[in-house]
């Protein structure tokens, strides 16, 4: 199979299970976004605590099959998708992470910057391409409401890329870098 096929030369592409749209329609827009989330968190997991390597592989398997929900024109999701998509139980294991990780830090008090160690650096680049990822398939649902608890994984994700950041920071020794609003 070669990579090229020269169909989306015109600017348009395939959706999975059929169709074709314009390569900047929301649809390719939200997924486009999930893909890039996807590869920021590839960076993350090569520098990311042996710990976290686990739920991040996991993280990324769950993105591809949002991925491929959003690819799918409604009139093909039956036929094309029989369980594909997150699940309230993925929330449900974001949240834990989250708590699990706030349990070893100290309660924030500040507005945090984004930085630190090299790793918390890119989840915090990721926690932004998730919350773009977040706009454009709300803005999806807008025009064609999806189903499933996509929205709320999404938001739920960049709570969690966040609080690695931190947790990662303090691993490292580093601490969060606090927002000063005088620093000139």
């Amino acid at each position: 199979m070669k990579v090229y096929t020269r169909r989306g030369d015109k600017g348009e592409t395939d959706l999975a299970g059929g169709g074709r749209v314009s390569k900047d329609a929301l649809r390719v827009e939200a997924y486009g976004a999930v893909d890039e989330l996807n590869a920021v968190l590839g960076v993350a997991v090569v520098d990311a605590s042996s710990e976290l390597r686990p739920p991040l592989e996991k993280i990324q398997h769950d993105l591809f099959e949002i991925g491929t929900v959003l690819a799918t024109s409604p009139e093909s999701r039956s036929s094309v998708l029989a369980a594909a998509g997150v699940s309230d139980d993925d929330v449900d294991a974001l949240e834990k992470s989250i708590d699990d990780a706030e349990a070893d830090l100290p309660p924030l008090q500040n507005f945090i910057l984004p930085g630190g160690c090299r790793v918390a650096a890119a989840f915090h680049m990721a926690r932004t391409v998730c919350r773009r990822a977040e706009r454009r398939v709300v803005a999806l649902d807008r025009e064609e409401p999806l189903s499933g608890p996509t929205l709320r994984y999404l938001n739920r994700l960049s709570d969690l890329l966040f609080t690695w950041a931190r947790w990662e920071n303090a691993r490292s020794g580093s601490g969060d870098v606090e927002w000063n609003r005088s620093a000139d």
